[in-house]
């Protein structure tokens, strides 16, 4: 089940964040995005009462950016992630959104072919976008919107 994040998540977020990540969001910023940010939209995917992935997205008009998206590595390959992105696909057509970008690791294979297969395209790359200077691919895709 895909719901919202809760403060109560948080203990279950920052253990997947950080099997996931080399640079990860500090639980502050999650506080925040789930608290404060008012663009903000933080969802987990839940199961038996454990949360197994979360995803993170801005809509800002009629733009739409993800901002995190991880699975724990026990529930990997089991369709959560495209879950996930098929959710955020979902709720920024909704919201008439006219395109989803998002960053990704170069070096993620793994990702970059999940979003390839959710329809997303290669725009250009963002030299050393990561504090290790790893470069990031900047990847887009059209939605409906206000068409």
């Amino acid at each position: 089940m895909i719901r919202e994040m809760t403060p109560d998540d948080l203990d279950q977020v920052m253990e997947i964040e950080k099997e996931a990540f080399h640079e990860h969001w500090k639980r502050e910023d999650f506080e925040y995005e789930i608290s404060k940010n008012e663009f903000s939209n933080m969802k987990v995917y839940e199961k038996d009462g454990q949360v197994l992935g979360m995803v993170g997205y801005y809509i800002l008009f009629d733009d739409a950016q993800i901002t995190t998206l991880a699975v724990s590595h026990q529930a990997r390959r089991h369709g959560i992630a495209y879950e996930l992105m098929s959710y955020v696909i979902e709720q920024c057509d909704r919201q008439k959104c006219s395109v989803l970008s998002l960053e990704v690791r170069k070096s993620n294979e793994a990702a970059i072919h999940l979003y390839k297969k959710c329809g997303f395209y290669e725009m250009n790359i963002r030299k050393g976008y990561y504090e290790d200077g790893e470069d990031a691919l900047f990847m887009m895709k059209a939605l409906g919107g206000n068409i």
